[in-house]
């Protein structure tokens, strides 16, 4: 196969080709290769919580204390942002399967390494070098995804695959009940064999997402249309054996001027300049799912066990079920993201989980809930709110060229965990340590307040992507540089026109004045 990269201005069908497939086993190994890796990152963090307190106990095999485990938490976030930042990078320079494949791998060896823990700075090296591959993963995969799936299945496909996320934390939550059996296992080891299920798991995904290929669209953008070409015939003729059809005629085509090396400089200037409005919805979406999400999901055992008398044996049961109502959100709105819109579908997540939310506020002051009416009220505030974040990597993965595409998913993602996901649970946390219903009615309130401007932004700064080819939804960067080089070319008109007397063409250009 040649990676020839000779650059040049050429026009291709590629992204009309990939959007007018039908669904198949192609698109289900994309979903599987791809997708199944948010079931990591569920069962990593759920497992993890699970077994914090057990790795402060005697005898666990490791000298830690609580404030060691809030530590754990915040470095393996702080290297989620730092290796979405670093990958999303490297994922719009070096192409999406190579960075899909190393990442994975710095999980995989970063999560097991974490089994072998006997010290407390050895746990926060490997917590931040595993939150650096989870960090990259979304950079890598949401963009590959994005470009791989036809544009009527898009929004529905992601969402449930970012919401996959919550299956992977209800097996966490079921898993970890074994895990600290101490009848079947030594307490030194239960913890350990939880970090190591994540590695064998994503050795599993591993085999799957070698068979998964490079994106044809990232591929003719920087020199290797043949490559691309290649690719989409081989997806086409295993569809045509598949479906014993032929295929549709393809869309418009595409004109695009080749590039190898866009500066940072100047796709930084794409979200400011460009598409600053874009920017602040993006910021907005990622911020106010990051401060309701970190500030519940790392609380909520606490709250139930604190307020309403849940014995802390009961609460993965608890938590099981809540991951459960996450996971079906995405999984039965999905759908309406690419027929009702997203526009109406993410202010209607956004606005609806904070009403849900000021609802359950309310009647945490009044003292009218029970721990079931309370968990209830919990669960249907994420079955809405797990929609709407989802619609966040969506949202920023869809709105920006196809060039800063990965960049901007960890940038949002990045920003958005950093100031949501770190003041959600530090000002959650001091509330039910105060131990007043009232204030953690306000946590609720805050977090409601957040989740609404994000809605505001998609009212106002939304954009009506369904169903619509990503390369019309914001044009390469490079087609644009195509379009500058061909209005540059003289046409034959332009050329008749200079050889023109003066006069006559002054006239024409008045006539022309007062027509317009």
């Amino acid at each position: 196969m040649t990676t020839s990269t000779e650059l040049a201005t050429v026009t291709t069908r590629v992204p009309a080709r990939l959007d007018r497939l039908p669904w198949s086993r192609f698109h289900w190994r994309i979903v599987i290769g791809l997708g199944t890796v948010w079931i990591l990152d569920g069962l990593e963090v759920t497992i993890v919580g699970a077994v914090a307190a057990r790795m402060t106990e005697p005898g666990s095999g490791i000298s830690l204390t609580s404030a060691d485990i809030g530590t754990a938490a915040a470095i393996y976030v702080a290297g989620a942002c730092f290796g979405a930042l670093l990958f999303g990078r490297l994922t719009d320079r070096f192409g999406r399967k190579k960075l899909f494949m190393v990442t994975l791998g710095i999980y995989i060896l970063a999560t097991v390494a974490t089994a072998f823990s006997q010290d407390a700075w050895y746990l926060f090296l490997a917590r931040f070098i595993t939150g650096m591959g989870i960090g990259g993963e979304y950079a890598a995969i949401n963009s590959a995804i994005d470009e791989l799936i036809p544009a009527r299945n898009r929004g529905q496909v992601d969402l449930a695959i970012n919401g996959s996320y919550w299956v992977g934390a209800a097996l966490g939550g079921l898993v970890s009940l074994v895990l600290l059996d101490t009848h079947l296992l030594a307490p030194n080891l239960g913890w350990r064999l939880a970090f190591g299920l994540g590695g064998v798991l994503g050795l599993g995904i591993m085999l799957v997402r070698r068979h998964v290929p490079e994106s044809p669209r990232w591929l003719f953008i920087h020199g290797r249309e043949g490559e691309a070409e290649r690719i989409v015939d081989r997806i086409e003729a295993e569809v045509r054996a598949e479906t014993n059809q032929e295929l549709p005629e393809p869309g418009e085509a595409i004109t695009i001027r080749q590039r190898d090396v866009i500066p940072f400089t100047e796709i930084a200037r794409v979200a400011v300049q460009r598409y600053p409005r874009r920017a602040i919805l993006g910021l907005a979406l990622f911020v106010g799912q990051a401060f309701l999400y970190n500030a519940i999901v790392f609380d909520l055992g606490t709250v139930l066990s604190g307020f309403f008398g849940v014995g802390s044996s009961s609460v993965p049961y608890f938590l099981a079920i809540f991951a459960v109502a996450n996971f079906l959100g995405p999984l039965f709105l999905g759908r309406l993201f690419d027929t009702i819109g997203r526009k109406p579908m993410i202010a209607g997540t956004y606005f609806g989980s904070a009403a849900v939310a000021v609802a359950l506020a309310v009647l945490l002051i009044t003292g009218s809930l029970t721990a079931w009416s309370f968990f209830a009220l919990i669960s249907v505030t994420f079955f809405v709110a797990s929609a709407g974040a989802s619609s966040a990597y969506l949202t920023v993965s869809e709105v920006f060229p196809m060039e800063t595409r990965a960049l901007s998913i960890s940038l949002f993602f990045s920003v958005g965990t950093a100031v949501g996901g770190i003041t959600g649970p530090l000002l959650f946390g001091n509330f039910i340590h105060s131990g007043h219903t009232g204030l953690v009615a306000l946590g609720f309130l805050i977090g409601a307040a957040a989740m609404a401007l994000g809605g505001l932004a998609e009212v106002f700064f939304g954009v009506r992507a369904e169903q619509q080819s990503l390369e019309n939804i914001a044009r390469p960067l490079t087609a644009g540089e195509a379009e500058a080089d061909w209005r540059n070319e003289p046409s034959p008109e332009a050329v008749r026109e200079r050889a023109r007397p003066e006069g006559v063409r002054q006239a024409a250009r008045e006539r022309e004045r007062r027509i317009a």
